[in-house]
């Protein structure tokens, strides 16, 4: 469905067989990164890669629409999430600030 993704980053609760065996079976062209927490980190520490998901997550619900969970059926919670994110695209596309 996704020809175009190459790389897959993933948290450390992904790096079992059972995940890798599946992502094989659906997308074999897809490569898993597994991002782990270093054993030598005490405390909060960001991880590689990780902050991208986060920062993305912390945007889209900046839309009020999103903030709660009011659609009734996923395919419309789906369509407003697709027109947050042409909204999050076009303004860094109109704004490159």
């Amino acid at each position: 469905m996704y020809p175009f993704l190459q790389k897959l980053f993933a948290d450390a609760g992904y790096q079992g067989p059972q995940f890798h065996n599946a992502l094989a079976k659906i997308l074999s062209h897809l490569q898993a990164d597994i991002v782990k927490r270093s054993d030598h980190a005490k405390g909060f520490v960001v991880l590689p890669k990780h902050w991208i998901v986060e920062r993305t997550i912390a945007w889209l619900n900046l839309c009020r629409r999103l903030a709660k969970d009011w659609e009734n059926l996923n395919r419309k919670a789906l369509a407003f999430l697709r027109l947050a994110s042409i909204r999050l695209m076009l303004r860094k596309l109109c704004n490159p600030a």
